[in-house]
């Protein structure tokens, strides 16, 4: 964390600086009044800090802050105690809501304000170059300490919104997996009925129905194949790997076969089976497209 010096050797704001400063000190406290009351003129003409400053008692303690400040400005005693007061003040403005960029335009104000009043009491462009300098550099420390205030409640914003959110999607993460989990498990009682389907389908050979046997067995052989498919997609999931929506739709249309060979074994009716062939059709057409657009991404 930066101290007062820190600040002051980065805007090069020396001993001499705050020795020309404190030399002003009477004459700003000559002038406190006239620069409070431009300064509040300023805030009073602008709709947005206006509405701060419907309070008269409110205002009247503002004034009196502010023209403590304005003096304090022109101390010469500048210490990690001078740091700290500015940093309460930064944060005030954050909790009254006051928005950034009016603190940058009001301290504008008071700069120009001082520039003014220097080049009315000081002729001489050297000697008012130097207390310019002196006062440019403090203002600046002082417009940085008080902007810093805003950015740390932002950076604080943004600290507790992250760790939120690391919180929702870890617990989302973990729900997921969980989910998998269950799914792989539900993949696995459903194998185990395909292998009990398929057992009947056999019997059905030793009862005689040979050709039902086959053709039903055959239809059970191939939804267990993609069962296995299908785990070993959702197993990759697990792992890390990427959902691979064709295995679901061949899953379905396996099922969509096995359908058609049973129903022709039923002899069901000639609308029915023009039915499923169609979807068949429609299920082949989608698995081409996805098929073909993810040969296209990858």
């Amino acid at each position: 964390m930066l101290t007062m010096n820190d600040i002051k050797a980065h805007y090069f704001f020396t001993e001499e600086d705050a020795v020309l400063l404190k030399s002003l000190q009477p004459l700003i406290i000559d002038n406190q009044e006239r620069m409070t009351a431009l300064f509040y003129d300023y805030l009073l003409g602008i709709p947005e800090t206006s509405e701060l400053l419907k309070d008269d008692a409110k205002l009247e303690r503002l004034k009196a802050t502010l023209k403590s400040w304005f003096v304090e400005l022109f101390s010469g005693r500048y210490d990690n105690q001078y740091l700290h007061a500015l940093q309460r003040v930064g944060l005030a403005h954050v909790r009254a809501g006051l928005n950034a960029h009016f603190v940058n335009a009001s301290m504008n104000i008071v700069r120009h304000f001082v520039i003014e009043l220097l080049q009315e009491h000081y002729p001489e462009v050297k000697v008012r170059r130097s207390y310019r300098n002196a006062a440019e550099k403090i203002i600046d420390i002082n417009l940085d300490i008080l902007s810093a205030s805003y950015q740390e409640e932002a950076l604080n914003k943004v600290f507790v919104s992250h760790r939120l959110e690391s919180k929702l999607i870890t617990v989302a993460e973990r729900f997921t997996y969980g989910l998998n989990l269950i799914l792989v498990v539900a993949l696995a009682g459903v194998s185990i009925s395909v292998v009990a389907l398929f057992s009947w389908d056999i019997l059905h050979i030793f009862r005689g129905d040979v050709e039902k046997g086959i053709l039903s067995a055959l239809g059970s052989l191939l939804i267990l194949w993609m069962m296995i498919e299908l785990m070993d997609n959702e197993i990759k999931n697990l792992k890390g790997g990427h959902f691979n929506i064709l295995v679901f739709i061949g899953v379905i249309i396996v099922a969509l076969i096995r359908e058609i060979l049973i129903s022709t074994l039923r002899r069901d009716e000639l609308t029915t089976q023009a039915f499923l062939a169609g979807t068949l059709l429609i299920l082949g057409v989608v698995y081409f497209l996805v098929a073909k657009s993810q040969k296209i991404r990858a």
